[in-house]
């Protein structure tokens, strides 16, 4: 595909916005406006900006792919989050993602283990003026305690199983969203700590994606 002028770009993404966002029941309008107010495209691979508003997986490097626009903004709908929430990302991938999730929280935390992806992140989000995210690299899938306590905390890769660590490390109130299961059958959960130590647990959607990156 070939670029986008500003003008077929800002008409591609309100397209995607109401054809593939909308049509997959992200209705929260703090979210909708994000989407519009955060450029995809900038956290695109060049090679691939032309398939920014797709509604596809996009390649960006070491065995991994941006999430589908409709699946990024059901992850930051369903999470639920508050001007004042502290949030955990595990998985930076492009930094769109954590990007979205600026706009709707206080501070973001964002852990991969490729350096190439978190030094990618970084130049982003110094460039754009986002000055709420900090990236760090290692393997967080177990949980990332350094800051913690979180508001919310969201994986972007899927797991077989939930980690009690990662559990522990909610604040009371506080939310941990990830996918779920095995190929092809995936389910993304939500679990709410209802108060220390206790969970609750809800199926929301079927859905499949690539497994959460572990080591580099």
């Amino acid at each position: 595909m070939g670029w986008y002028s500003n003008m077929d770009m800002e008409l591609a993404r309100a397209n995607m916005i109401e054809s593939q966002v909308r049509t997959w029941d992200v209705l929260d309008q703090k979210v909708l406006d994000v989407l519009a107010q955060v450029k995809r495209e900038d956290f695109v691979p060049p090679a691939h900006r032309g398939l920014a508003f797709v509604d596809m997986e996009i390649p960006i490097g070491h065995g991994e792919t941006m999430l589908c626009p409709k699946l990024e903004a059901r992850l930051a709908q369903e999470l639920g989050l508050a001007s004042t929430d502290r949030v955990l990302e595990v998985g930076t991938g492009s930094g769109y993602q954590a990007a979205l999730l600026s706009r709707l929280c206080a501070h973001v935390y964002t852990v991969d283990v490729v350096e190439e992806f978190c030094e990618g992140a970084r130049r982003k989000y110094a460039a754009r003026g986002i000055g709420n995210v900090t990236v760090e690299t290692g393997n967080a899938a177990e949980g990332w305690a350094r800051h913690g306590p979180y508001d919310a905390i969201l994986l972007t890769g899927s797991v077989g199983r939930l980690s009690d660590e990662l559990r522990r490390q909610l604040a009371p109130g506080g939310r941990l969203l990830a996918v779920v299961g095995r190929a092809p059958i995936m389910t993304a959960q939500l679990v709410t700590c209802t108060a220390p130590g206790t969970y609750r647990s809800e199926g929301l959607f079927e859905t499949c994606i690539a497994p959460l990156k572990l080591a580099r």
